[in-house]
């Protein structure tokens, strides 16, 4: 048993403690605990992924305690392949988005309090292997998002941005609990823990009618929770409206939640059911892909831009859990955590421009890359990154993606690549023409680059994780693939559909296959 995981998750929270009794008056006092947390925490996150032995079966780092045994709740937590490299990319975009929240001027005891809340339960709902603390761990998480868009948010539309994902995460949030009850209710496993409720699985499959009425419930409650098209309008609006650290949190992190929910509890404790709602997903994908990419042609403001940009990559990541094959679940793995770094990335490039010209409309920009050059050319990577370049681990979860889904939704494929390829080249493109070329507007004679390491610090981070998984892939894919064959083997069993060739009677040779007489 390790404490390594309870301390990554832990230190957060003591740090909103602290913070909570420090006088409101000690902004720096403040500030510095909320970074000492996150740095901390993200340094032993780094620690835990180096030291994950890949391939050993199980969960790996377990710490468990007894809570609620009269009724099956026990905090457990532990990581495998799945979730070490989630674990990972959240601790560096918390600490990112720490060093980045030096923008809050006000009320500043009641920002990092709820960032640090935030923080812990982003991390604990990754780590968490007991279903209530799963879903707990999130609420943790989701309700400072609400207060902190409402409270410190920007722009004219805040509180309809507030109230609009409020009641969207809210219904994703009902729904997926009601589904993560009575799947464990159905699994008669007297438990939440997840190991139990899959041994149940295991020695006595749901029903079909089961299955049937539970896992669209997971489906598109988790799908509402990371934007699945039509679900998704609340993204967009969300992410332009909220102070810079929180976008960069929900967006790069948060929103992944659902994702993992569907790859590591529906899909494999309901296979026939997934089996017969992957083609639905492989459509409702496009929307992803070609709806929102379509629309983020159309934004001139680029926060909107990066939110619309944001909800077009998840299309991906379902593409590839729709595939049902060890390559596109990988593969979704690998663009969750990459899209993690590079959301964190552009929405604190975003930031940083809004806090000094106090608006982001593109068509008031141009030639911000000659007085901040070191923001410019990261932005210039975050939007190469974005369109999938080679060298940037987008770049490698995609491409595996889309080699897996090619086999199963070949017309869903080709039209993914086309707006994947095409539309977000044109957007990335445009955009980085109009903000960081040309000359210098009146807005850009008023920034001013990052100059000191702190202030770099941040975007250098981010850029390195994408630079780090895309030039060397197989740190994460190896971690990946065993858990992914895994929950494939899991969802792919029994299929009704499948084609077994019988194997060769013993003790008969099988007669030999005539050929045509040869002509002279």
């Amino acid at each position: 048993m390790s404490i390594l995981l309870t301390s990554i998750i832990g230190l957060p929270f003591a740090g909103a403690l602290a913070v909570a009794v420090i006088p409101r008056s000690y902004q720096f006092v403040i500030r510095s605990v909320a970074l000492v947390a996150t740095l901390v925490s993200m340094l032993l996150a780094i620690y835990l992924f180096t030291q994950f032995q890949t391939g050993l079966p199980g969960y790996q780092f377990v710490h468990e305690l007894a809570w609620i045994p009269s009724l099956g709740i026990n905090y457990h937590v532990g990581v495998d392949g799945l979730n070490v490299g989630m674990i990972l990319m959240g601790a560096i975009v918390a600490f990112a988005a720490t060093c980045l929240s030096r923008e809050i001027k006000e009320r500043e005891k009641e920002f990092y309090f709820l960032l640090l809340i935030m923080i812990g339960g982003i991390l604990g709902a990754f780590a968490s292997l007991d279903l209530f603390f799963f879903f707990a761990f999130h609420e943790f998480a989701l309700i400072p998002t609400f207060i902190m868009i409402g409270v410190w948010g920007r722009g004219e539309n805040r509180n309809y941005a507030t109230f609009n994902i409020t009641i969207y995460l809210t219904i994703g949030a009902l729904l997926a609990l009601i589904g993560l009850i009575a799947l464990s209710v159905q699994a008669g496993a007297n438990s939440f823990d997840i190991r139990d409720i899959t041994a149940a699985i295991k020695a006595k499959p749901l029903t079909q009618a089961v299955q049937a009425w539970i896992f669209p419930l997971l489906l598109f409650g988790f799908g509402i929770l990371v934007s699945l098209w039509p679900f998704h309008t609340w993204a967009p609006l969300g992410y332009a409206a909220a102070p810079t650290a929180t976008a960069m949190l929900h967006a790069g992190v948060l929103k992944k939640f659902g994702l993992y929910g569907l790859i590591r509890i529906a899909i494999p404790l309901m296979p026939s059911a997934a089996q017969s709602w992957m083609q639905i997903l492989a459509v409702l994908c496009l929307g992803n892909i070609l709806f929102c990419g379509f629309v983020a042609m159309r934004q001139r403001d680029l926060n909107r831009l990066i939110g619309n940009s944001s909800v077009a990559h998840m299309g991906f990541v379902f593409l590839g859990i729709a595939s049902l094959t060890t390559l596109g679940v990988t593969g979704a793995v690998v663009i969750m955590i990459a899209h993690g770094l590079l959301a964190a990335l552009s929405f604190g490039i975003s930031g940083h421009i809004y806090n000094q010209t106090k608006s982001l409309d593109m068509d008031q920009m141009g030639g911000f890359l000659k007085p901040m050059p070191f923001v410019g050319s990261a932005m210039v990577m975050a939007m190469m990154a974005g369109c999938g370049l080679p060298g940037f681990a987008n770049f490698v979860g995609e491409s595996m993606t889309l080699f897996a889904a090619w086999k199963v939704f070949p017309v869903v494929t080709s039209l993914a690549i086309w707006g994947g390829l095409v539309i977000g080249a044109v957007y990335m493109l445009r955009a980085i023409r109009s903000v960081l070329h040309g000359p210098v507007s009146p807005m850009g004679e008023k920034m001013v680059d990052a100059v000191s390491f702190w202030r770099k610090l941040p975007f250098a981070l981010l850029l390195v994780g994408l630079l780090i998984f895309g030039v060397w892939p197989r740190l994460l894919t190896d971690k990946v693939k065993p858990c992914a064959e895994e929950i494939i083997a899991m969802a792919t069993f029994g299929q009704p559909n499948a084609k077994v060739e019988p194997p060769p009677v013993k003790g008969k040779r099988l007669p030999a296959r005539k050929r045509p007489p040869v002509r002279p």
